[in-house]
């Protein structure tokens, strides 16, 4: 995926949370170190998408994708609020850690695109049209100026 934005002339920056295992701590970690003042997406999965959904109030990014986001779990506190209306989620229906339910939850409160394939957690058969996805959602973005 940080192919896919370098090619669509974007920065990217993945932060290591290794040290830290509560995800709210992880959450204030990424609102303290986004950039400003850039057209700014989000991309997380799992408890990454959790902390990109629940940092989205702060930073007001122009677009967020989320790969099966750990949201609605024991653990993950809270709602994600703020979200852009270019709001992309997918899942897979053989994901065994985070129910499909949350991100059908997530995206019909929000209306945003949810897209479910045949593929567990980890997404790894789907990177291809992960990386589809996020380069359309990046064209947008860009288009939106």
């Amino acid at each position: 995926m940080a192919d896919v934005a370098r090619a669509r002339g974007f920065a990217v920056d993945s932060l290591d949370y290794s040290d830290l295992m509560d995800p709210r701590a992880r959450v204030a970690r990424l609102i303290e170190r986004a950039p400003t003042g850039l057209p700014l997406v989000l991309v997380g999965s799992s408890m990454g998408g959790y902390v990109s959904a629940m940092a989205c109030e702060r930073l007001a990014p122009s677009a967020l994708l989320l790969l099966a986001p750990a949201l609605y779990l024991d653990g993950y506190p809270g709602e994600p609020v703020g979200c852009p209306a270019d709001t992309e989620v997918i899942h897979g229906w053989h994901d065994d850690i985070v129910p499909l339910s949350s991100s059908l939850a997530f995206a019909r409160a929000r209306a945003a695109s949810l897209h479910v394939v045949d593929d567990g957690h980890r997404l790894a058969n789907s990177l291809g049209f992960i990386g589809s996805i996020l380069d359309r959602q990046l064209s947008r973005v860009l288009d939106r100026g």
